[in-house]
């Protein structure tokens, strides 16, 4: 019987290729989703121990040990001496060891700046965590190897002199205290033990030297070094950083403030160990080891790497893993509903042989097993190519550097479960698909050779089903609308869960849609071909092949409704994720709008009037002053203290230029100040007196002093400009408030004076600020080139970032666009999939109507109009299933962005005219291309011939 099915399965090639297609499809997302997985396991470990660089073992505190608070103090106060250096190299199998040390330093040429993170150089280039691209790696004193974004940056190239400074050199400097060297405890971006990075910011002891705003360094004149070669960073070990330089140890040194390498504080060192023997290597590693301050031992790479993966293991990769997982599983599920029409079309086809194979013995159990082998071998088959097609894809993604961008190198890795997961599961639901078809193909006897087959569907939809069905509904709707009322109890600060256990609020309306959804796909049986009948008794007025459509739609009900249950469930996520999206955008733009009244700003202690009226001239920036700042504090009318930052402008007029608010009749003069009616920190009014008196304290004056953005004493006790001692500066102003918001977020108010006050000496600027006025599509640009080119503009200045709600929204948009592009792209695989169920169910519908088309052709259709009827048929159950999800999804998007954005603002609830519009365009075609072949079956087989087949 074995030999028949197979027989039969050659014979029917062409009716399995659809299936096939399926499945593998489905089989093939799997396969790339775990090699994804895999892949980017692979490269995080990569990520978080590129800072080993060549290392093959790594000196590092104890990992796993209880240790006291003196115990840490200790690990973190050690210094490059007390790992006796010198002894290590000169220990035998040891190749070169490397201290770890890091900080930021600004580099100068001429009147260029440029900040750059630097760390330790090592004896040999295998050992830096960076590639050195041209020249080599600093071996003498007063060298630098750059990147290569700073050489251009600066316009060096190797062999050229450039000037290094930095904020501990400057303050050692000033004091005379060439041991402040306070900063990164010998890391590069503060790395574990367990080699995983946990650097969250640049606080390093060397971080940026400190300029004036007119770029020119503020204490000593810095460093002069050579450039002996350009590095580049391949594996993102300081991708945060854009790359980093590598210096001398005297320069480096120096940098920190200090006057001795050996004193420089670090507990990590990266040693070169010759491995060739294992036991060899063992006894290097114990000789190294009691060299060791306690506390501290060596670790192989191979160890930290496992240990890295273990620490990923519940992070954000099996997340992602699992996420794009259920897309595939979703797309399997999909395909099985393709599969059981498949098998449908086939036995439908081969109704005469298996009647003959009953006549000659053939038992039921025989034909039961012969499909079910049949669907294991179509599934085997399918599921090791869709295997082999998901490596494929996932080598070329590989290959193709695209992931570069997110600062990740992937790699191929495989692994069992690419193989057997998807296999297995291929093959499970094929042969699950085909148990319909396998029962149906016993209820064929020998009398079904002579009889013709049966046009219409006679079974009916179970009750049970319809109850389930309904039970589904309802309990959906109950949790969604649970969800929306405790959601509004809580924007109407009334008592509320959602106040308390928002997640479980959250997790009720996503469980709601999920039921809702479910309980629709299980009831379609009933719905769907209700609206069909519907929309198709108006289609029946266009013609004849549109009457005929009509008819025969009608005629299997539980088919259409599984073919329409494959294509809903595509095109409803689609929608849903469309509508969230554009919900998501244009709620956060209105949120952003209402609390900004400025596009966007840039601000720092080290920004230019040449960047700003660089700045100004961005394509699609409309306005912009540019003005000095101070850090201040005031006390409102209830005493309670503000951080204000005090921004001089030259009248209310150019403020108007760039400020969203309403500034009529208010003006600035040297008496007077305008506040902000609310704060930006809470958002509630701020009482204010009749006048407020602004004050830079004297700890500020200290702070300033230090970090030298004001010209003040190293000691910062001097007297400012205004002649006020103690280091203290005051301003008393007449206080006029207007509803403007949020013009810088880090400050509870911005307050703007007038520009005298800076000029005469009252108040020492320590910034500036540029407000900009954003017309990015008057100027035909988008937004993002604009916020990018702004922010090009102020690169050379550390100290300058660019926010407001331009910046903001373009983040979000740029996030947003970016998940929707994949989800989009995921579910796609189960419209495609579904729209292949399309072609089948034609392929079945014609098989069934062999003689009725022939009887149609007989008394004068012609080929075009029964081309048109089924191309007709195929439109309906697209549109008519597409036109439900778009709906549903729309729903379902409305109410996830309740959920969500209603927490931020006003959710703005629309309908994706564009995208929903090509889904069931898109549809619509596909469905048209799914009705060629059967079509092209039905007209080919003459009316004679078929009349005598059926």
């Amino acid at each position: 019987m074995f030999s028949i099915t197979l027989k039969l399965m050659k014979k029917s090639a062409r009716m399995l290729i659809p299936a096939g297609i399926a499945i593998l499809i489905g089989t093939a997302f799997i396969a790339a989703t775990f090699l994804f997985g895999n892949a980017m396991n692979d490269a995080l470990a990569a990520q978080n121990t590129a800072q080993l660089g060549g290392a093959n073992y790594v000196i590092s505190p104890d990992s796993g040990k209880d240790l006291t608070d003196k115990d840490q103090d200790y690990i973190y106060t050690r210094t490059v001496n007390d790992f006796q250096l010198d002894r290590i190299r000169a220990t035998e199998g040891v190749k070169d060891a490397r201290a770890s040390y890091a900080g930021s330093v600004t580099v100068t040429r001429g009147n260029k700046h440029a900040s750059s993170y630097v760390i330790t150089t090592a004896a040999k280039r295998t050992l830096l965590p960076v590639t050195i691209t041209q020249g080599d790696q600093p071996a003498d004193s007063n060298e630098i190897a750059l990147t290569k974004s700073v050489a251009d940056q600066l316009g060096v190239k190797v062999g050229d002199r450039v000037t290094v400074n930095s904020q501990a050199a400057q303050y050692a400097g000033k004091t005379g205290d060439s041991a402040g060297n306070t900063g990164d405890a010998g890391d590069e971006s503060a790395q574990n033990a367990d080699g995983t990075s946990s650097h969250d910011g640049d606080s390093d002891a060397a971080s940026g030297a400190s300029v004036s705003s007119d770029g020119a360094n503020t204490a000593d004149s810095g460093m002069t070094v050579r450039v002996v070669g350009l590095t580049d960073d391949p594996n993102g070990a300081y991708a945060y950083y854009g790359g980093a330089s590598v210096l001398s140890d005297n320069v480096i040194t120096a940098m920190a403030g200090s006057n001795d390498f050996g004193n420089l504080p670090v507990y990590l060192v990266y040693l070169d160990i010759d491995d060739a023997s294992d036991t060899a290597a063992a006894s290097t590693v114990k000789q190294v080891s009691t060299l060791l301050p306690k506390h501290f031992s060596v670790q192989s790479r191979a160890a930290l790497v496992e240990e890295s993966v273990k620490s990923m293991s519940s992070g954000e990769t099996s997340i992602t893993t699992i996420f794009l997982l259920s897309f595939g599983i979703l797309a399997m599920l999909v395909a099985a509903l393709v599969i059981a029409n498949t098998f449908q079309v086939l036995v439908a086809q081969r109704r005469r042989t298996l009647a003959l194979l009953r006549t000659i013995g053939a038992n039921k159990s025989q034909l039961y097993v012969s499909v079910l082998f049949e669907a294991g071998v179509l599934g085997l088959i399918a599921s090791a190519l869709g295997v082999g097609l998901g490596i494929g894809l996932m080598a070329a993604l590989c290959q193709s550097g695209l992931m570069k961008a997110t600062g990740m190198t992937m790699r191929l890795v495989l692994s069992g479960p690419v193989f057997t997961v998807p296999m297995a599961f291929g093959i499970i639901m094929t042969v699950i698909a085909s148990l319909g078809s396998a029962r149906s193909a016993t209820a064929v006897t020998p009398l079904e050779a002579l009889r013709p087959i049966e046009l219409t569907d006679t079974r009916r939809a179970g009750v049970v089903r319809a109850v389930i069905s309904v039970l589904l509904i309802v309990a959906g709707v109950a949790l969604c609308a649970f969800s929306v009322w405790q959601m509004s109890e809580n924007i109407a600060g009334r008592d509320s869960m959602a106040d308390k256990q928002y997640p479980l609020v959250l997790l009720a309306a996503i469980i709601g849609c999920a039921l809702i959804f479910l309980g629709l796909v299980l009831s379609a049986t009933f719905w769907l071909p209700v609206l069909m009948r519907g929309v198709g008794a108006m289609v029946a007025l266009a013609g004849p092949s549109a009457k005929v459509a009509h008819a025969n739609i009608q005629k299997n009900p539980r088919r259409v409704a599984a073919t329409g249950a494959a294509l809903l469930i595509g095109v409803t996520l689609v929608s849903t994720i469309a509508t969230g999206a554009a919900s998501a955008k244009q709620t956060m733009n209105e949120a952003l709008t209402t609390r900004y009244s400025v596009d966007m700003i840039a601000a720092g202690t080290d920004m230019t009037g040449k960047q700003a009226s660089e700045a100004a001239k961005v394509k699609g920036v409309q306005r912009g002053i540019y003005a000095p700042t101070r850090m201040m504090t005031m006390k409102d009318a209830d005493g309670k203290s503000l951080s204000v930052l005090v921004v001089g402008v030259d009248g209310v007029d150019a403020l108007r230029k760039v400020v969203r608010s309403d500034l009529s009749g208010v003006t600035i003069d040297g008496d007077s100040v305008l506040m902000p009616k609310y704060s930006a920190a809470t958002g509630k009014d701020i009482p204010l007196d009749k006048s407020v008196t602004f004050t830079a304290g004297a700890a500020e004056a200290q702070a300033d002093a230090a970090n030298g953005p004001s010209g003040n004493d190293a000691n910062g006790s001097a007297e400012n400009g205004n002649g006020q001692s103690g280091g203290t500066q005051t301003l008393t102003l007449k206080p006029r408030k207007v509803d403007y918001r949020r013009i810088a977020s880090n400050y509870a108010a911005v307050a703007f004076v007038d520009a005298s006050h800076f000029t005469n000496g009252g108040i020492k600027a320590d910034g500036h600020i540029m407000l900009m006025r954003i017309d990015a599509e008057g100027a035909g640009v988008a937004l993002n080139d604009v916020f990018t080119n702004v922010q090009n503009v102020f690169s050379a200045s550390a100290g300058v970032t660019v926010t407001g709600p331009v910046a903001e929204r373009t983040q979000w948009e740029t996030m947003i666009n970016g998940m929707m592009a994949l989800l989009v792209g995921l579910i796609a695989v189960a419209v495609l999939i579904a729209l292949v169920g399309v072609a089948n169910t034609l392929s079945l519908s014609v098989i069934e109507r062999t003689r009725e088309s022939a009887t149609l052709r007989a008394i004068g259709m012609t080929r075009g109009q029964l081309r048109r009827s089924l191309a007709v048929e195929a439109l309906l159950l697209s549109l008519v299933s597409g036109v439900v999800g778009v709906v549903l999804g729309t729903l379902f998007g409305w109410l996830g962005s309740y959920m969500v954005f209603s927490l931020c603002g006003d959710t703005v609830f629309p309908f994706e005219w564009a995208t929903n519009g090509v889904v069931l365009g898109v549809a619509a075609l596909a469905a048209l291309l799914a009705s060629v072949a059967p079509a092209r079956r039905a007209v080919k087989t003459p009316p004679v011939e078929a009349l005598a087949e059926a």
